[in-house]
């Protein structure tokens, strides 16, 4: 049986009659492993570099030292750890009346510090200024530290000119270019100073009640160091909530960054869509391929049968050969798409990090199941029917029904499909979405093909041109076939529209998020009378749009009428939110960069006082609307009930509050002011010029963690774009495959109706305009899917906007009739070529 298996596969490929399966196959898996390797390096290289925003992988912080408890229990997990001191201070150069002064952050580092990332240094202001600079191999020297350039500039000092911090004298060594975790939080808004830990000592600025941030950073080694970090965390969070510390604060990715949070589960996301529809599209050419394959093997069958071969030994010999094509094409399969992966890469240039992390075997062993689950749930269908050819097919021309056995194995096919789906994802609900999303479309298509072809039999005999009525009578001769075809290609162009949406929707959002003219200054600490001056002197300097925002310091003391503490909150972030003073405002107009998401906004009207709340707030603290919020602001009681919820784009760098009032109920309260806004290059001065005209006020450039978001960005950006053009090759293939499904049965139709008269140019016009119809269709099918589709996904998964766009339905219209056009030419253009007699006979 084995070697009756091994002939008859060596003479089908001879015959080129598995060269079609095979090439199907091992497309499929290579676009399925190609994009899996590099989407598994990718999501590493985007987890490496969104976490060098916090220079590590966890980060612990606190306003005293930290427990040594926690610092030997994390090295008992493998951790490493380094350490880092924050707090304003003084920075001072010259001497006597040419001593120059500056607020500045400083920043004490141990050994080690940064865990994710490097601290880039320079020499060069220019430089700095660009954020351009060499990774730094250690820390800050003995008796030296790094700065930021602005500190040069407010101290009119230069590199190797000492500087006085403290009690203690440095000499400037360094220009800080980037700094991973320099972070958006008032105490990093002044310059920075960067010294060694263990020379902050003699600084002697470290006393009872400064206001001194202490951070533990630590990060994970090896393949468990992510498990060993996320244990270590939920550790802690047990220790914190047993009441074993106060004021302690754990970041993660997830939770110290929430622009980048998103930003990258918005990019997992499409990356695990891209996964879910090149599956689909590896089943549509697989399926399509197989069906060719047991058409054109109809009569082997029955021949076999009549030499004696029972049911079980035909399907036997036939499962041997489809398992030896599998193993071939899946292994292929693999080899060219961990081929393809560097070669994309090369393509990528300096789009993509080079030093992406290796590959892993994950990706090379979901191409192998891959390629056999694809042939097992949807080959197997088509090799049991072929299990079912009578033995009277060898002199009489007809096929048998599908047995009830054969069509429940379609079942098999799609619990493979939907299997492969959830794997491909690793996002149950995406998955669930996008398989019920492709199952019911499979359903309305076919039904909209039967319902659009009984539309075209009332037409058939009042169309005149011979063309159109052999376009329409092939149509009709052949249901089955027909609606297969307009399913497929519908299929295919649906999955290959709905990455066009979302892709599309996706990149505005991000680029909405932090564009290139996001603010990149703060000025904080604005008094009332300093207000329209400032706000002249911003729009002399280039800053066209500089808002200005009250800013009121307020503790949160009742909710409902029942007091908060500390102990109200098990949860650690809540209670550091309890324990704290907000950031308050109050203003009259929504922020143009929010969205209310429940309620309405106040109208301010006498005697109201109501309250505005950040989503994510409510959510921590446990607020809804109607809920009555109590602060103490400046010793005064304020209360407001919370009529919005607001959500905010956290990565757009503005200025943004979790809580504003409205302005009656504010009138009397003592209120700063804050703004920001972008500075262009060319203007970069008017900040140090600013601090020296008002000393009482923090000007903060950004700048430089507004460009290691948007670097992120710019690679999650350009790896979608670019999965979404190779997808779009692939599903270009797959489409081509499935609409050749057809082309024996259409040689012989062909064949035929030449043989009776039919010239070579009414052939070429019916089948063109076939074409053109089933294309039309299955393109305006896939339209309507997939707007549906992006809607879901959108409103459920990616959590943006949907906008409706009508250009959607005329593209999927147009390109579904060119590819069914370009693809019907492909493959028949050889058959009107060559005289009738020898198309019978090739057929």
């Amino acid at each position: 049986m084995f070697l009756q298996a091994f002939r008859m596969t060596a003479r089908d490929w001879r015959a080129g009659q598995l060269r079609f399966l095979l090439v199907a196959l091992i497309v499929a898996v290579a676009a399925l492993s190609s994009a899996g390797f590099f989407i598994d390096r990718l999501r590493a290289g985007l987890n490496r570099d969104a976490h060098q925003l916090l220079g590590a992988d966890l980060v612990i912080a606190g306003d005293q030292q930290l427990s040594t408890a926690w610092r030997e229990e994390a090295a008992r997990r493998g951790l490493v750890l380094a350490d880092t001191a924050v707090f304003p201070s003084m920075a001072q150069a010259g001497e006597g009346e040419a001593v120059q002064s500056v607020l500045a952050s400083l920043k004490a580092v141990s050994p080690g510090y940064p865990l994710r990332g490097r601290v880039k240094v320079t020499t060069d202001p220019e430089q700095a200024n660009e954020n351009i600079g060499t990774p730094a191999p250690d820390i800050p020297a003995p008796g030296t530290v790094w700065v930021d350039v602005a500190v040069l500039r407010a101290l009119n000092a230069r590199i190797g000119d000492s500087i006085r911090v403290g009690d203690a004298t440095f000499r400037v060594a360094q220009l800080v270019a980037t700094e991973p975790d320099r972070g958006t939080g008032f105490a990093n808004f002044a310059p920075r100073v960067m010294l060694r830990l263990d020379e902050l000592p003699r600084t002697n600025l470290v006393q009872t009640g400064s206001r001194i941030t202490y951070r533990l950073l630590a990060a994970g080694q090896g393949a468990d160091g992510r498990a060993a970090v996320n244990a270590y965390a939920e550790w802690l969070r047990g220790e914190i909530n047993a009441g074993k510390a106060r004021n302690i604060r754990i970041d993660t990715l997830e939770e110290g960054r929430p622009e980048m949070r998103e930003t990258l589960e918005r990019a997992d996301r499409f990356l695990s869509l891209v996964g879910l529809l090149s599956a689909m599209l590896a089943a549509v050419a697989v399926a399509m391929a197989a069906r060719r394959f047991m058409l054109r093997h109809l009569d082997a069958c029955a021949m076999l049968r009549c030499l004696g071969l029972t049911q079980n030994q035909v399907t036997a010999i036939y499962l041997i050969e489809f398992l030896l094509v599998g193993l071939a094409g899946s292994v292929i399969g693999v080899l060219v798409g961990f081929g393809s992966h560097f070669v994309l890469l090369e393509l990528l240039g300096r789009l993509v990090q080079a030093d992406l992390p290796p590959v892993s075997v994950m990706p090379a062993l979901q191409g192998l199941a891959t390629g056999m689950l694809l042939l097992a749930g949807f080959a197997l269908p088509p090799i049991l029917q072929l299990r079912n050819v009578p033995h009277n097919r060898v002199i009489r021309r007809e096929q048998a029904p599908p047995q009830p056995m054969a069509l429940a194995t379609y079942g098999l096919g799609l619990a493979a499909f939907v299997v492969l789906l959830l794997w491909q994802a690793g996002d149950l609900r995406l998955a669930l979405y996008t398989a019920l999303g492709f199952v019911g479309a499979f359903g309305l298509f076919a039904l909209a093909g039967y319902g659009g072809l009984a539309a075209l039999k009332s037409l058939r005999t009042s169309l005149k041109h011979p063309a159109w009525r052999f376009a329409v009578t092939s149509l009709q001769r052949r249901p089955g076939a027909t609606v297969v075809q307009v399913v497929s290609l519908a299929l295919g162009l649906m999955a290959l529209l709905v990455l066009t949406i979302v892709r599309d929707d996706l990149m505005t959002s991000w680029r909405n998020a932090t564009p290139p003219d996001a603010p990149n200054h703060f000025v904080i600490n604005i008094q009332p009378d300093q207000k329209d001056e400032i706000a002249a002197r911003l729009r002399a300097g280039g800053a066209l749009e500089a808002p200005l925002y009250p800013m009121i310091r307020g503790r949160l003391t009742a909710v409902n009428g029942k007091l908060v503490t500390p102990a109200t909150y098990p949860e650690g972030r809540a209670r550091n939110l309890a324990e704290r003073e907000f950031n308050l405002s109050t203003m009259s107009e929504l922020p143009s960069q929010n969205k209310l998401t429940a309620g309405t906004w106040f109208d301010d009207a006498p005697g109201s006082a109501e309250a505005s709340v950040e989503e994510g707030l409510a959510k921590t603290l446990g607020l809804k609307l109607g809920d009555t919020m109590r602060f103490d602001i400046a010793g005064s009681p304020v209360e407001a009930r919370i009529t919005s919820l607001r959500k905010l784009e956290w990565g757009s760098m503005r200025v943004n509050f979790f809580v504003i009032i409205n302005p009656r109920a504010m009138a009397e309260t003592p209120q700063t002011w804050i703004t920001s806004f972008h500075l262009p290059k060319k203007a970069a001065a008017l900040g140090t010029q600013l601090s020296r005209d008002y000393p009482n006020l923090t000007v903060v450039d950004v700048g430089g963690v507004l460009r290691q978001i948007q670097s992120v960005l710019d690679q999650v950006i350009q790896a979608v774009e670019f999965l979404f053009a190779f997808t779009l090759a692939s599903g270009l293939l797959v489409l081509y495959a499935a609409l050749m499904g057809s082309q024996d049965e259409r040689t012989r139709e062909s064949g035929l109706l030449r043989a009776l008269g039919a010239t070579r140019r009414q052939l070429s016009r019916a089948q063109m305009i076939e074409f053109l119809l089933v294309g039309s269709l299955a393109g305006l099918l896939a339209a309507t899917g997939a707007a549906a589709m992006g809607w879901g996904l959108a409103t459920y998964q990616f959590k943006f906007d949907w906008v409706f766009s009508p250009a959607a339905w005329m593209a999927g219209v147009a390109v579904g009739a060119v590819c069914a056009a370009v693809g019907g030419w492909l493959g028949l253009r050889n058959v009107l070529r060559q005289p009738p007699l020898q198309t019978l006979r090739e057929a």
